[in-house]
C-alpha cells in the first residue's frame, strides 16, 4: 500500500547549478511532509549527499551526446530510452503528484516517462537561455519556471519567474552584513565551476600577485581549482607570499561568501543566486564555451544593477584582472554599493516560488 503522503520526483543532471536547486526543492518540500525522490545519474548522485537523507536517490540511465566516441553517442538513444522505461516502471509502482525537472540529460528519463503516464510535471531553467533538455520539455509540461528573467522561450510558452532556489546554507547567510574593504584582512574567494576552471587557475594567482603590497599583505584567498591544477595554483600564491587555500569543492561556500569582500567566478546560474542572495560585490567571468552563451546572459542583469564587474574570457589576462581587483578593494564606498546593488537582484523566496507551482500542479493531478 503506498504512502498517503504525495510524491515528488525530482530529475536533475550531475552538475552543481543543476544540483543545488533541485537540493533547495527537495528540502524545502521534505519540511512539507512531502516524500521526495531524486532522479540522476551516477555523476549527479555524487552531488546528493547535500540532499535530505529521506531523499531516496534513484539512478537511471543516461549519457550525453557531448561526450564519448561516435559509437559511445551513438548508443545514447538506446540509453535513454533504457532510463525511461525504467523511470515509468517505477511511476506505476509509487505514483507520483507532481515530476520536476531541473535540466541536464540525466533529466529525460523521468521526464519522458511522466509525459508517457500524464504526471503533472514542470521544469525549471536556471540560465536565461534554455539548456538542450529544457528545449525539448518545454512544450510538453504544464509549467516553466525560471531563474534569470527574462528567459528566452520558445513562442508560445509562457515563463514563471520563480528566481533560482538556493540550498539551506545559502539562506541562513541572506543579506549577512557586509566588510567593506580596508586596512585589515580581506578575503577573496574564487568559484571555477565543474567546467572552464582551468583560465582562472593560470589568471587570478597571477592578478593578485601582481596587487601592490599594501593591499596584497591583507588578503587571504579561498580558491576553488579542479584536482589538477590545485597543487600549482596553490604553489603559485605562496610563492607571492599569500596566504590561500585551494581545494577541488569547498563545502562551506555559504561561510566563505559571506565574509568575503570580493567574489570572483564564473557566471553560472546557481553561483549568479548565491552572490546575489547573500550580496556580495562580484567579478564575473563567464565561461565562453557554455551552449548559446547563457553564462553572458545570467551575468547581464547583475552587471546592469551595479553589483558586478564582466570580464569577456577573450580578454582575460592578469593585469585587466588586477586593476579591476584593485578598483573594487581600494573603494570601500564602491565595494559597498555593489554588495547592495548585488543583493537588489537577490530572490530569497525562490524556493518558495517553486514549491507554490508544485503544489498547483499537485491540485490538478489529472491527466491531460
Amino acid at each position: 500500500m503506498a504512502d498517503a503522503a504525495p510524491l515528488l520526483v525530482i530529475a536533475a543532471g550531475g552538475t552543481g547549478g543543476h544540483m543545488f536547486p533541485a537540493q533547495a526543492l527537495a528540502e524545502a518540500m521534505v519540511r512539507k511532509g512531502w516524500r521526495v525522490k531524486l532522479s540522476t545519474d551516477a555523476r549527479g548522485a555524487r552531488y546528493a549527499g547535500g540532499f535530505p537523507h529521506v531523499v531516496k536517490v534513484e539512478q537511471v540511465a543516461a549519457a550525453s551526446f557531448a561526450r564519448g566516441n561516435a559509437l559511445a553517442r551513438a548508443m545514447v538513444p538506446l540509453r535513454l530510452a533504457a532510463g525511461a522505461g525504467a523511470a515509468a516502471l517505477a511511476m506505476l509502482r509509487d505514483r507520483p503528484s507532481v515530476v520536476v525537472g531541473f535540466g541536464g540529460y540525466p533529466a529525460i528519463p523521468a521526464l519522458a516517462a511522466a509525459t508517457l503516464l500524464r504526471v503533472p510535471r514542470m521544469i525549471h531553467e536556471q540560465n536565461g537561455v534554455l539548456g538542450r533538455v529544457n528545449q525539448l520539455f518545454a512544450r510538453r509540461v504544464h509549467a516553466v519556471a525560471c531563474g534569470i528573467w527574462p528567459t528566452a522561450l520558445p513562442d508560445g510558452v509562457e515563463g514563471f519567474h520563480t528566481g533560482t532556489p538556493v540550498r539551506a546554507a545559502i539562506l541562513d547567510r541572506a543579506a549577512a552584513p557586509y566588510i567593506a574593504p580596508g586596512d585589515y584582512p580581506m578575503s577573496i574567494l574564487v568559484m571555477g565551476g565543474s567546467q572552464g576552471a582551468r583560465i582562472l587557475s593560470d589568471v587570478v594567482p597571477r592578478a593578485v600577485a601582481a596587487l601592490p603590497d599594501a593591499q596584497r599583505r591583507h588578503l587571504r584567498v579561498a580558491h576553488q581549482a579542479r584536482a589538477e591544477d590545485a597543487e600549482r595554483v596553490a604553489a603559485a600564491y605562496a610563492a607571492a607570499g599569500i596566504d590561500a587555500v585551494v581545494k577541488p569543492f569547498f563545502t562551506d561556500i555559504p561561510r566563505r561568501m559571506s565574509e568575503a569582500q570580493l567574489v570572483i567566478s564564473r557566471a553560472g546560474a546557481a553561483s549568479i543566486a548565491d552572490i546575489s542572495v547573500i550580496g556580495r560585490p562580484a567579478i564575473l567571468i563567464p565561461y565562453a564555451a557554455a551552449a548559446a552563451d547563457h553564462q553572458a546572459e545570467n551575468a547581464r542583469g547583475l552587471a546592469r544593477a551595479g553589483g558586478a564587474i564582466v570580464i569577456p574570457e577573450s580578454r582575460l589576462e592578469p593585469a585587466a584582472l588586477c586593476a579591476q581587483i584593485a578598483a573594487v578593494l581600494t573603494n570601500p564606498e564602491g565595494a559597498s554599493q555593489m554588495a547592495q546593488a548585488a543583493l537588489s537582484c537577490g530572490v530569497p523566496d525562490a524556493t518558495g516560488r517553486l514549491v507554490e507551482i508544485v503544489e498547483t500542479l499537485a491540485g490538478r493531478n489529472r491527466p491531460e
